[in-house]
């Protein structure tokens, strides 16, 4: 919603959404213009201070941010070293800030393959948080959304506990989450293409779905207003029929 003034603001229909994005395309901004693919993931965090002040001004409650899948541990060692330092760098940086302003920073996957640096960055980060904050944003480092799924399932079989809740709560303790957060609403994805790419699968049943050829480090305000103000336009059924009055 517009405010006449060109600025965007809140609509009701923003407030506590649980929005995910699939950061894609750092490495191919970076090459377009001559430079190493690291560089590119380094702009890349300029696009997150940008994404999450976006978030705060529309009131969203959730933003996960699907960094590194398991499957990213094929890239070449050099690539996955720079990713590392940069995910160590946003932790003990940006996160610290952001914690400071009131976000809680707040990490999701597995850590026992991470850099013990890393680990530490964001043991510290998280231990900075605030109690209670207008936006819990979840960094996805070495997540995969079937073995989340799967460790879920193992330790569903021999639990008393059944029903979807219970399984979401087993699936939380398999994504090392520190709490669990609502059903995905919204799934964005940049750089262009149009896959899911193992991200939390069980959370995004009934996401709305938007895909955008922007590259990460281009991402920015503008975008993330289009794809909820896309959103908003979306009729979310959840396999009913509206009624007619």
């Amino acid at each position: 919603m517009n405010n006449g003034n060109g600025k965007h603001l809140a609509t009701q229909a923003d407030s506590g959404l649980h929005v995910a994005i699939i950061m894609d395309g750092s490495g191919r901004w970076a090459v377009a213009r001559g430079l190493p693919r690291a560089e590119g993931h380094r702009a890349g965090r300029a696009a997150v201070a940008r994404t999450v002040e976006a978030a705060l001004r529309r009131d969203v409650r959730v933003l996960t941010l699907f960094s590194f899948s398991t499957d990213n541990w094929g890239r070449p060692p050099h690539e996955v070293a720079e990713l590392m330092c940069t995910f160590e760098t946003f932790f003990r940086a940006d996160g610290r800030a952001l914690s400071r302003d009131g976000v809680r920073v707040t990490a999701v996957g597995r850590r026992d393959r991470l850099p013990l640096s890393l680990r530490e960055a964001i043991e510290e980060a998280e231990a900075a948080n605030a109690a209670s904050s207008p936006l819990n944003l979840r960094l996805a480092i070495d997540y995969s959304g079937r073995e989340a799924i799967l460790a879920a399932a193992r330790r569903f079989y021999l639990a008393a506990d059944d029903g979807e809740e219970g399984f979401s709560h087993l699936l939380t303790e398999s994504d090392h989450s520190v709490e669990t957060a609502p059903d995905v609403d919204l799934l964005i994805r940049t750089g262009g293409e149009l896959r899911l790419s193992n991200c939390p699968l069980w959370e995004i049943a009934y996401a709305e779905l938007y895909f955008t050829p922007c590259l990460w480090p281009d991402f920015g305000a503008a975008e993330f207003d289009a794809a909820l103000d896309e959103f908003g336009r979306r009729d979310r059924r959840f396999g009913r029929i509206p009624v007619v009055a």
